[in-house]
């Protein structure tokens, strides 16, 4: 799967790649340099391989973004990593220093990579994916897009964006990986803990990675806490059982048993749970979800266009 060359890039560098120890000629190139709120930004872009042991021929882009305290832009600080969860997800856009970003620019240059396949590192669609053959081939490609071929990734930006010195230890740097970023982060310490000085993760511990299957460990683990998160939802909005059972019956008589929205998608009283993702796992989910709720019906008991609209905001599966 090709897509069109996006700029010239410089001069390849001969770079270590983790996966069998070879020199690769890693071309790289910057982009946009620019200025937000309390962060300097500067755009990198580099042509890696598509399968990083050799035995697949391609390259694909890699986009990365270098953000450092406007104070700090001309000094000498430790990199840190951030992968992001998904998976699926392109890095953050941040629009100034605010949060966590805030705090880590105050010590390290932060790296932002847009995971292979997401984002503007030759990002896989349902479009371009969809003519990329049948679905075993697709499938074969897919492959190449995993947590491993993620790190092969961060070890070639690495190894060309991090100075070696005493401050970064001879150009090692930190990671933080947040939720399947984290599972990225354990991944990089199994194939490249040469590269890392720390690892750091928030909500992103992958489940007894000795089993061969632990699906149904985590499952038996997480259904009391569904159960306790749904407790304490009805106990503080009791007044929403009846409006989840009435929705719930009304979607089950839909013809289709569902509700096609204008997206494609059924809603069916299944899909409709998945609303608890956020709702019941996240900081103030309870009040936007029975906000949310109070929306389905108009004042004709029609579904409400806005609930449909609303819906689909809090479904962005899109690239996952």
């Amino acid at each position: 799967m090709s897509e069109p060359k996006k700029r010239k890039l410089d001069t390849p560098n001969a770079i270590l790649n983790v996966e069998n120890g070879d020199a690769l000629q890693v071309q790289h190139g910057t982009g946009a340099k620019f200025k937000v709120p309390g962060l300097q930004v500067t755009d990198h872009f580099f042509k890696v391989p598509l399968d990083h042991s050799g035995e697949q021929p391609g390259e694909i882009t890699l986009f990365v973004r270098e953000l450092v305290a406007p104070v700090n832009a001309r000094r000498q600080q430790p990199y840190l990593l951030y992968l992001q969860g998904g998976p699926g997800f392109e890095s953050p856009r941040p629009c100034e220093a605010s949060g966590w970003l805030k705090s880590a620019v105050g010590s390290f240059r932060v790296v932002l990579l847009d995971q292979r396949g997401t984002g503007r590192s030759s990002a896989i669609t349902t479009a371009n994916l969809a003519r990329g053959g049948t679905a075993q081939q697709q499938a074969e490609y897919l492959s190449f897009f995993r947590a491993d071929s993620i790190v092969a990734d961060a070890e070639l930006v690495r190894q060309a964006l991090v100075p070696r010195n005493a401050i970064t230890q001879d150009g090692k740097w930190s990671i933080l990986g947040q939720s399947f970023g984290g599972f990225c982060a354990l991944t990089y310490l199994s194939h490249a803990p040469q590269g890392l000085t720390e690892v750091l993760t928030t909500g992103g511990i992958p489940p007894r990675v000795a089993d061969a299957c632990s699906a149904e460990r985590v499952y038996s683990c997480l259904y009391p806490r569904v159960l306790a998160q749904n407790t304490k939802y009805y106990s503080r909005f009791p007044g929403d059982v009846a409006v989840v059972q009435r929705i719930v019956n009304f979607l089950a008589e839909q013809p289709d048993g569902g509700l096609r929205l204008p997206s494609g998608t059924l809603l069916t009283p299944r899909a409709f749970q998945l609303l608890g993702l956020s709702g019941l796992g996240s900081g103030g989910g309870f009040e936007r979800l029975h906000y949310l709720l109070d929306e389905f019906f108009d004042s004709e008991q029609q579904v409400n266009p806005a609930f449909i609209k609303a819906f689909e905001a809090w479904m962005p599966w899109d690239t996952n």
